[in-house]
Order: structure tokens, then C-alpha cells, then sequence
């Protein structure tokens, strides 16, 4: 539980406003999507026709505010996620490239806020389901006391209990409901979790040393290596069965007394690339240039399965939508060269990178008759989920907690009151370039795995350069912009002092 003033907190909201004044909440959150893959966005960004068609999505974002300067926290999966659910950036992170193994420790105290804590201690039915990637407790094999920290590939089920959760899964968070697969699709693990138990996908599954030999598709396993996982685990079907379980939490949920909050985090478009035949009587393989893209149209209609299940349960006028990915998109050189494919849309850079379509991303947040459509060019980031669904449900969140994410709600409903933010600082991937952003101004900065050093690499005007081509940091009539901002970001990191409006 959060500290005792935050459920007070919460408790006084809920006699302010019944469940029945409290919007529901749904929070989608794609893998590896990128502004290149949203026809919305090419039609009415970019002014160009699109590759290919995202029309559920398309939908949403016409009743939509869209962030032409939305991003995610990070430009890689899992570093982004520990954001989006603390609320912090990750330099506050024990791990601060990102908490990568299945069996790693949670990044998460048990007294802080998260995402699902500060909805469900406001009376909400809270639900999980997706990707998960943030660590978590399962106990050594033949023992209900030692929790095991040893790798996650491999041959290893002699040596961990991957059948059920020891703690720091999603109930530990927040949430009251899960179906989860913790390391999405790309493994290992190969398996699926209901409520933190393993869920057989069939009926005479088996939990096996999964690899490329004894695989239903062995591309399914070629990515992060062998290790343990559902005999009948086939990334095809993932999809379909990921987003059933989040249809039918919205329709479950919506028959409960309370409101309810779904945190949706599809692993799509994330590889293996692996298109089924078809998904609700709609073709997918062969349905684009190239199986990356297949896959984005399966995504478009998982969110589909979502808006039609609120609909249906008399929920859609009354849930608040928001709709991101976890970093940037992928490259994809067959639907680049054949077809002009960018991944980040006009803008530079793909997953990984520094670049601003490493982490500037698909963001907008929907709710008919209370956001009004539109485009606006705040800047937001997804890990701004956490103090925007806090204000929304009537949670006050403790000072010191969350502390990099912004109240988006007065934005959201034009009321005036907003604070933008006067800078940014976040991440890139796997080589350890950090960013920080002032007005138009973005230096990168080149870290290592450990934050051991921080040398300034590139400066860019992203009014004047959006392409980020023209590298200014060596000219010397930047110089001393570039030692202002590296100084002003040493000072931020170092202090630890609030980044975010109104969390100092």
C-alpha cells in the first residue's frame, strides 16, 4: 500500500465524487511504434499520403488532443516502462539502462506511487494486461523462501519455480487484475500469467525448456535466446489472446459498482515479426509491404477489440483514453526503400536512438465531450500518466514521489491552469546517450552503463534543424551553450530535485 496520507487522500476524493461522476480510465501503450506508422499522422501531420492504413486508430485520434510533441520516456522498452509506471525518470532507478531480466529485483518501493496505485487507492477496479518487463519474484526451485536472481535464458527450470509469482508482479503495483506475459513477446520467459499464476495456453500445455527444436515457429525464439516457456507458445496467437483478456476486463469491470482503469501494453509491433493469417475475419500477412507493418495493422485492430468492448458495455462516452508507445519505431529497410517507410515520420531516428524519433512517438488521449480534438504542441511524455490520472481520480501524490511527471489533465480539458515544462531530460538506448532539452535547444550527452561519465556529444536546434543533421557542438559560437546545459543537467541529476512542474 502507499503511504497512509496518499490513501487518506484518495478516501477523501471518493466522498467528493461518486463512481459513478469518475470517468473509467484505459491506457494503451504499443511496443516499438513510431509516428511512421499511423496513416492519422501522415495524413494530417505530414500531409502525405500513408503506406498503408491504421483506421482504428485513426478514429480515435480524429476525437482526439494530439501531441505533435509527445514522447516516450526513454527510446528503448524497458527503461520506458519503469518510467511510465513510477513517474520517474530513470536516472532514479537503481538500474538506470533499464531493469531487464525477468528475475531482477523490482524497481518499485512498496511505499511510493505508481501507476496502478494511485487509481486503484481511489476506489478504481484496476487491471494489467500485456507486456510486463520490470522485474519481479519467483522463488528457486523446490524452495517457498529463497527468491532466485540467477539468469533468465537458458536451461534453468531445474533452478527456478516459473510457475507462479512470489511477489513484485502487478498486484505489487497496483493493480487488482493481471494477464501478463513478462517479457512480451520476444522471451524469455515464453510464458503467460493470470493474476501472477501461470495460464496454460492449452489445455495439455506444458512448461518446457522452449528453443528452436521443440518451438511450434522457431523464429518465435530467435531473438533474446531459449529459456523457459509454454509447450504451446506461438507469438501468432499472442496478440489475439492478449487483447481478449483486455476485452473482457472492460466488460467484466463495467458490470462492478466502481470505475474502472486498464493498462493495456500490447507487444506489438515489438519482433519477432510473426502475422497471423488473420485477426477478427480481417486479412494481416501479405496485408502491407513487409511483416513489421503486418503487424501494425494487427495492432490497429487489437484496438479495435477495446473501443468495441467499451462501446458495447455503454462505457466508451465515459472512459478517459490515452494511446502511446514504449519508444520510437523500427527500421524497416524493405518498406523504406520500396515504399518511402519512415519510422519516425518526418522526424530523424528510429528505436535506440538519440534522435527524436528514437523517443517522439503516436500520443493522444481521448474523452468525448471532455477533451476537446485537436493538435497541440506541448510537449508530454509518457510517464506524465502518473500525476495525470492522480489528478484526475483525486489522489494527492507525496512530495518526493513521481517527481518527473506532469499534471497533463488541465491541458487535457482547456480549462487553463497548465504548466509546461521549461525542460526535459531522458534517455536514448543501449549505447547510453542521455538527453536534455531547453526550449529548442537539445544537447546529447554520452553516458556509459553505470553513469560512470557524461561527455557532451551533439547540440541541435530542433526548430531550425527538426532533422537534427546540422551538429553544432563544435562550433564555437555554441560553446558556451553547450557547458551551460551540461552544467544546468549535472546539476539536475546530481541535486535529484524534481523535474516535473509543481513536484518540487
Amino acid at each position: 500500500m502507499i503511504k497512509k496520507s496518499l490513501t487518506l487522500a484518495c478516501l477523501t476524493a471518493l466522498s467528493v465524487a461518486s463512481a459513478a461522476t469518475r470517468p473509467n480510465i484505459v491506457f494503451i501503450m504499443a511496443d516499438d511504434l513510431g509516428l511512421g506508422d499511423i496513416s492519422y499522422h501522415a495524413r494530417n501531420i505530414e500531409n502525405k499520403e500513408p503506406i498503408f492504413e491504421t483506421p482504428n486508430i485513426d478514429a480515435l485520434a480524429e476525437q482526439s488532443l494530439w501531441f505533435t510533441d509527445g514522447h516516450s520516456a526513454t527510446a528503448l522498452c524497458a527503461p520506458t516502462r519503469y518510467a511510465v509506471m513510477s513517474g520517474n525518470n530513470n536516472y532514479r532507478c537503481y538500474a538506470p539502462a533499464g531493469v531487464w531480466s525477468t528475475f531482477a529485483e523490482t524497481p518499485f518501493p512498496a511505499d511510493e506511487v505508481t501507476l496502478g496505485r494511485v487509481v486503484r487507492d481511489a476506489g478504481y477496479h484496476t487491471g494489467m494486461v500485456g507486456k510486463w518487463h520490470m522485474g519481479g519474484d519467483f522463488y528457486q526451485a523446490g524452495s517457498n523462501t529463497k527468491i532466485y536472481r540467477g539468469a533468465k535464458s537458458g536451461d534453468i527450470l531445474d533452478k527456478v519455480d516459473v510457475r507462479e509469482w512470489a511477489g513484485s508482479g502487478p498486484r505489487y503495483v497496483g493493480f487488482d487484475y493481471d494477464f501478463i506475459s513478462p517479457c512480451g513477446i520476444q522471451g524469455p520467459l515464453y510464458l503467460l500469467y493470470e493474476n501472477e499464476k501461470w495460464y496454460p495456453i492449452a489445455e495439455d500445455s506444458k512448461v518446457v525448456f522452449l528453443n528452436k527444436d521443440n518451438a511450434i515457429n522457431p523464429k518465435d525464439v530467435s531473438d533474446k535466446g531459449f529459456g523457459p516457456g509454454d509447450s504451446k507458445w506461438d507469438t501468432r496467437d499472442m496478440g489475439d489472446i492478449l487483447s481478449a483478456k483486455a476485452a473482457a476486463f472492460i466488460t467484466k469491470s463495467a458490470k462492478k459498482d466502481k470505475p474502472f482503469f486498464l493498462y493495456y501494453c500490447s507487444p506489438m509491433v515489438h519482433i519477432p515479426h510473426c502475422p497471423p493469417d488473420e485477426f477478427d475475419g480481417q486479412k494481416i500477412a501479405g496485408s502491407t509491404p513487409t511483416l513489421h507493418l503486418d503487424m501494425v495493422v494487427e495492432l490497429d485492430l487489437q484496438v479495435k477489440r477495446i473501443v468495441d468492448a467499451l462501446k458495447a458495455a455503454g462505457e466508451f462516452e465515459n472512459t478517459l483514453i490515452v494511446f502511446t508507445s514504449d519508444n520510437g519505431g523500427l527500421l524497416d529497410g524493405a518498406a523504406t526503400k520500396g515504399h518511402g517507410y519512415r519510422p519516425g515520420g518526418s522526424w530523424n531516428g528510429s528505436k535506440n536512438s538519440p534522435l527524436e524519433g528514437g523517443h517522439r512517438v503516436p500520443f493522444f488521449a481521448v474523452w468525448p465531450g471532455h477533451i476537446q480534438p485537436g493538435v497541440t504542441n506541448e510537449l508530454a511524455v509518457n510517464q506524465d500518466m502518473v500525476a495525470t490520472f492522480a489528478a484526475l481520480v483525486g489522489t494527492e501524490i507525496p512530495k518526493g514521489q513521481a517527481q518527473d511527471s506532469n499534471d497533463l489533465m488541465p491541458l487535457f480539458l482547456g480549462k487553463g491552469g497548465f504548466a509546461s515544462r521549461e525542460f526535459w531530460v531522458n534517455q536514448a538506448g543501449a549505447n547510453q546517450e542521455l538527453m536534455y532539452r531547453k526550449e529548442s535547444w537539445k544537447l546529447i550527452i554520452q553516458s556509459d552503463f553505470k553513469r560512470t561519465k557524461y561527455e557532451p556529444k551533439a547540440l541541435y536546434n530542433l526548430e531550425s534543424d527538426s532533422r537534427e543533421k546540422n551538429n553544432l557542438m563544435k562550433n564555437p559560437e555554441y560553446q558556451q551553450l553547450v557547458k551551460q546545459m551540461h552544467a544546468e543537467y549535472m546539476d539536475i541529476i546530481e541535486s535529484g530535485r524534481a523535474t516535473a512542474p509543481g513536484r518540487e
